[in-house]
């Protein structure tokens, strides 16, 4: 999907791999390594993205790492795309099918800023009718990836609106953070 509105398939690679993991630094060869491209192509690409504001880099001993900048203008914008088309929010878009009826999924803004989570917090809320082990099994995947358990919360339509309606706490704290919705309107969600 990514590719639909951004035509050089380096780029997305590349910004794939620096918002899949916020706040981290690469070197060139660890790039290349991890997105399979010519060194030449992830050069040119880096060089872009640095010229344009995207990227900053520093130099460490004999290597040059690169970081996407959290002050750039669209970071978060960015993020939200990269987080609905990979990784958990894309398998779950690529496999809405399966999953049931589905009528909001929503990650939270510590999950996809990969910041450590708070006690009691939820990474990803799953409204509707859902098929819990398809579901069960693309947070596994994420998990193994990620090294880290996800926290997640499954509710029935009429659950999610009873508890809403009676100003739940844990309804009301899921709706005090950052959130990105992967699928819903976030107006809804919360009027």
């Amino acid at each position: 999907m990514l590719e639909d509105i951004i035509i050089s398939r380096v780029r997305v690679k590349v910004l794939t791999l620096f918002l899949s993991s916020p706040g981290r630094m690469f070197y060139v060869r660890e790039i290349v390594r991890a997105t399979e491209e010519e060194i030449n192509a992830i050069r040119r690409e880096l060089a872009h993205l640095e010229k344009c504001g995207m990227l900053s880099k520093e130099s460490r001993a004999n290597r040059i790492y690169y970081n996407f900048r959290k002050d750039y203008p669209l970071y978060f914008e960015f993020l939200e795309l990269i987080t609905k088309t990979t990784g958990l929010g894309g398998n779950i878009l690529k496999n809405r099918m399966k999953l049931g009826k589905v009528k909001f999924v929503m990650l939270s803004g510590r999950f996809i800023r990969a910041l450590s989570p708070l006690s009691n917090t939820v990474d990803l809320l799953v409204v509707g009718s859902v098929v819990l082990p398809e579901l069960a099994q693309l947070v596994r995947a994420e998990e193994d990836k990620r090294k880290r358990e996800i926290n997640y919360t499954v509710m029935t339509q009429e659950e999610f609106e009873f508890r809403k309606r009676r100003r739940d706490p844990f309804i009301l704290s899921i709706f005090a953070g950052s959130r990105v919705m992967i699928i819903g309107d976030e107006e809804e969600l919360v009027s």
